[in-house]
């Protein structure tokens, strides 16, 4: 068995935090709604309404689940917007400096999203920052489910490296809570992303609105 580092290991989320992206959401959101005949939607409700899976976020909007062949198309034209969106988006403030610190300071850390994997592994790379992770994964099915199982897979893949009490999971959304008490780790949860602060407070995790303070915050859960 490999050695097992102290410090919290941070299970880090993508979109929403460590890449800024929620501008392109909104747009990407609102360009698929107008292609599907559905009203605008302003950043501020997006964040009051916003859940996993992601059917549920449009129930709330359409007042209804979607069928599955509405789904479809949701979702692909969601897509189509999105990544011709997604390359312009830079990281969140401070975020490279964060990542590289830590690996400096022997400190942990993985990359855990819902951004389908053959995506998310060459954006990671062009913003020259997969080198600081011991893990990336994605998404590799179809499926729109939370992060619970998945963090599961991810962290028995680091079962030999790192030790479940000191993993924090860091992410913007209440579904990154979810899926670390899943698991038996701590969460901290960004006002960055997709949720408000006031839905993210619902989680009963602490909640923060920078990146730098989120590792603090880890750090003293582990301590």
């Amino acid at each position: 068995m490999g050695k097992l580092l102290r410090g919290a290991h941070i299970v880090w989320d993508w979109n929403g935090t460590l890449l800024h992206d929620i501008h392109a959401v909104i747009e990407a959101t609102n360009a698929s709604f107008a292609e599907l005949g559905l009203e605008a939607i302003t950043l501020e409700r997006y964040r009051d309404l916003y859940c996993v899976p992601i059917p549920r976020f449009y129930e709330r909007l359409m007042g209804r689940l979607p069928t599955d062949a509405e789904w479809r198309v949701m979702d692909a034209v969601f897509h189509k917007h999105y990544w011709a969106r997604a390359d312009v988006c830079g990281l969140a403030e401070g975020a490279a400096e964060l990542l590289a610190g830590r690996q400096t300071d022997g400190r942990t850390q993985s990359l855990l999203s819902l951004a389908p994997h053959e995506r998310l592994v060459p954006i990671v790379r062009r913003h020259g920052i997969h080198e600081y992770f011991v893990r990336i994964d994605g998404r590799t099915d179809e499926s729109h489910a939370g992060k619970a199982e998945r963090m599961v897979r991810h962290l028995d893949a680091l079962s030999e490296s790192v030790d479940v009490g000191r993993v924090v999971v860091v992410g913007d959304a209440v579904d990154d809570a979810v899926a670390a008490e899943h698991v038996g780790a701590k969460a901290v949860l960004y006002t960055g992303g997709s949720h408000s602060r006031a839905s993210l407070e619902l989680a009963g995790v602490p909640v923060v609105d920078t990146l730098a303070e989120a590792v603090d915050v880890a750090e003293r859960l582990v301590a």
